[in-house]
């Protein structure tokens, strides 16, 4: 029910009722514009994008503490994402209506934070993020339509992995604590997460067939999904390295004292080891009783700056793809969720098909001359 009334000061009243009764009004000086405001109730009404007013006041501050209750029923340190998340998001959009948030706002908002030298995959995280939490405000009513799609989004940027050399993995394993070298074989051998490296107990490990069942990541939580879970084959030597020293031990990575080791000890560690390789190799060329092939070795076991345990896993995908493994291999062994993910990484260290392809079309064609030249021949 609608209707436009003139008051006794000669301003136009539009009132309206929702579908479950409560009354709205709004003044207007014309009358003309009370009518189209009306208009717009009824059309937004009719296409099921109407809004209460009372809903519409909602900030994004205040929306994003509600749906971080919601969100907490997921394991904790997806809950301590999406909170660091949120901390960059309502610092940005915080006092501003949910309704007032435009496409433009959220492209400006990528810009600045690309401008502020944030990466391109943490800026295409941010942006995944307001997209979730807009969604959830558009099917919980409070907004009718997001103000994020693929055309606000910045792009998650091509990533170009850095791949360690034979040389230069093996320089990491020696100058790594002792207790350390499991994790960096595991990482470079088996392709291993930091996280599930932590969590590996011995007992994940099949050492009389030599393979790796991972279940757990650290400190003690199930793996997140089904592909990460996948059964790892491993060579007799990887097996040897891992089993030294593990009878009655929990983890395949523990400390002397038999604690579990957290991933930001193996990371401190590999920073660490990567400032001692450089140092020794600018130490080694600056001796001037130094042989060159004392200084060739130094600098070929230095690590570039940037280089992380997580590189590890490239060497091992290098590995694989080196000796001739398909992409549905390459993608089982490092637990890709699909076969879309390990190419997008990986695609540039598959040799180039040129002279294959080449080959082929050029023994088909030959096919058809030897053909001809038989015909023509009888």
């Amino acid at each position: 029910m609608a209707s436009i009334t003139k008051r006794p000061d000669g301003v136009w009243r539009a009132r309206y009722r929702d579908e479950v009764g409560r009354e709205y009004s709004k003044h207007f000086q014309r009358k003309l514009d009370a009518q189209r405001w009306l208009n717009e109730v009824t059309t937004a009404v009719g296409t099921g994008t109407y809004l209460d007013p009372e809903i519409a006041r909602t900030t994004v501050e205040e929306w994003c503490t509600s749906w971080l209750a919601g969100y907490g029923t997921r394991r904790a340190s997806t809950v301590r994402q999406g909170r660091v998340h949120v901390a960059r998001i309502v610092a940005e959009f915080g006092p501003r209506r949910l309704a007032n948030v435009r496409p433009s706002h959220v492209k400006a908002w990528t810009a600045k934070l690309k401008a502020e030298g944030v990466s391109d995959s943490y800026v295409y995280a941010l942006h995944a993020r307001l997209a979730q939490i807009m969604a959830d405000a558009v099917h919980d009513g409070l907004i009718a339509r997001s103000p994020c799609s693929r055309r606000t989004s910045p792009g998650a940027g091509k990533q170009r992995p850095y791949v360690a050399t034979e040389i230069q993995v093996w320089a990491l394993v020696d100058t790594v604590p002792e207790y350390l070298q499991p994790a960096v074989l595991l990482a470079a051998f088996a392709g291993l997460r930091v996280a599930a490296v932590c969590g590996l107990r011995v007992t994940d490990v099949d050492f009389a067939r030599g393979v790796i069942n991972p279940a757990v990541q650290y400190p003690q939580e199930p793996l997140k999904t089904a592909t990460a879970r996948i059964a790892i084959p491993i060579p007799q030597a990887l097996v040897v390295e891992l089993a030294d020293g593990a009878g009655g031990r929990k983890w395949i990575v523990e400390t002397s004292a038999g604690e579990q080791v957290a991933p930001w000890k193996i990371d401190r560690a590999v920073r660490a080891a990567r400032a001692a390789l450089k140092a020794r190799a600018e130490k080694t060329v600056q001796q001037p009783t130094a042989e060159l092939v004392e200084v060739e070795a130094a600098r070929a076991a230095a690590l570039p700056v940037g280089f992380r345990f997580h590189d590890l896993r490239h060497f091992y995908a290098s590995l694989l793809i080196a000796s001739g493994a398909d992409v549905k291999v390459v993608q089982a062994r490092l637990r890709h969720a699909s076969a879309k993910t390990t190419l997008d990484t990986y695609a540039h260290l598959w040799p180039d098909t040129e002279e294959s392809t080449r080959a082929a079309v050029g023994a088909a064609m030959a096919a058809r001359a030897d053909s001809v030249r038989t015909k023509t021949s009888s």
